[in-house]
């Protein structure tokens, strides 16, 4: 499939996550003469999309816009379905590049298939087995694992995934996740002193963030309780929860924790501050995915407030551990970090199975592999 002209790639996301996450495969590519990168935004999420946009110096070229007030998965997928197909048509990339399991990426994916272009997905493989947790990530997954040509799994345990689905292997590759490339590129550049510091860095940080869409309800009703009486119970900690911006999760926090003198409800940071913020943190609670492959880096213990994971690789080195949503539950597993010294230390080990930062550039070899324009690169070996 060699090629004489420049690759057309069109990276298609749409979240703050999935731009975290592409910026690093965005820059290793504009930078190589044989692409030509044609950024396209559905701004699924637009406020939280525009800062991570600028943050990382990405200009598309189209931009959808879909984000409308009290969305459904239907309303986004339809127009995503609509505004894609109008895209492809009109450029015609030779490969579209999506990222992780949103509804964004699933349908990129499916409208390029519709188109006949190669699809390869970033950060493949990951799966729970359950196909409504999480609700609807692990069910775009698998779909967009049936429509991708390319599998860029993050590690070997993704592979095998993919392997057992019937992936072949040829079209399977272990990069390790581009988090931790935008993770060390942050990081590198967090001495600036304009940055904004953790709130109350005189005590103990319980660094909190929760959003899942199956965490709506009483689960969100649970994790508040709980961290209410953490903060009633432990007068040296200070928890800071930056509240996303999806009103189901702004109202139960305000309802349970607002007024608390040892809890900062804020607006989320920018990807600088918040990077800071998980460096100067005491520990993690969370229900986010790319936390739970950010924070092992960082040597920061992560509570995962999901019943399950599709990132066993960091449990397994026993730095991240799965708590649920049960009040009771939460409240056992944070005050023991908090009170057991060796528990806490067992946890703070610096190891991330994810990645070391060259994955963006193992996914342009793979795609230049592809093409016919490059040896297969050497596959991920996370740390032992």
């Amino acid at each position: 499939m060699a090629t004489n002209r420049r690759i057309k790639v069109m990276p298609i996301f749409g979240t703050r996550p999935e731009a975290i996450k592409m910026a690093p495969v965005v820059h290793a590519l504009s930078a190589d003469e044989r692409f030509e990168v044609v950024i396209t935004v559905t701004a699924q999420h637009r406020e939280m999309l525009d800062p991570f946009l600028r943050f990382f110096e990405m200009t598309p070229r189209y931009d959808l816009n879909l984000m409308q007030e009290g969305q459904t998965l239907a309303d986004i997928t339809s127009r995503a379905v609509s505004g894609l197909d109008e895209v492809l048509w009109k450029e015609t990339p030779d490969i579209v590049l999506v990222q992780g399991d949103t509804t964004t990426a699933f349908v990129g994916a499916l409208v390029a298939y519709y188109h006949k272009i190669p699809c390869g997905h970033i950060e493949a493989g990951l799966r729970t087995g359950d196909k409504f947790a999480p609700f609807p990530e692990e069910m775009n997954r698998r779909l967009i694992g049936s429509l991708a040509d390319l599998h860029f799994a993050p590690t070997q345990s993704a592979k095998q995934n993919l392997l057992q689905e019937g992936v072949p292997a040829e079209r399977i590759f272990v990069t390790g996740n581009t988090v931790v490339d935008a993770l060390l590129w942050t990081l590198c550049r967090l001495d600036n002193p304009n940055l904004s510091p953790l709130p109350c860095p005189l005590s103990r940080t319980v660094l909190v963030t929760a959003h899942r869409r199956e965490n709506w309800g009483e689960p969100m009703e649970r994790i508040c309780r709980a961290l209410r009486r953490i903060a009633d119970t432990f007068t040296d900690v200070t928890i800071v929860f930056p509240m996303h911006k999806n009103p189901f999760v702004r109202e139960v926090a305000q309802r349970w924790m607002g007024g608390h003198p040892r809890i900062v409800l804020c607006e989320p940071p920018d990807y600088f501050g918040f990077v800071r913020w998980m460096r100067d943190a005491y520990l993690i609670v969370t229900d986010s995915g790319g936390i739970q492959e950010e924070a092992p880096t960082l040597g920061k213990p992560v509570l995962v407030l999901r019943d399950k994971t599709e990132r066993p690789e960091a449990v397994l080195a026993g730095v991240v551990k799965v708590i649920g949503t049960d009040e009771e539950r939460i409240v056992a597993e944070v005050s023991r970090l908090l009170t057991d010294e060796r528990a806490y230390l067992t946890m703070q080990r610096p190891v991330n199975p994810y990645g070391d930062g060259k994955a963006a550039e193992r996914i342009k070899q793979a795609i230049l592999h592809f093409f016919g324009l490059s040896d297969r690169p050497e596959e991920f070996q996370p740390p032992l």
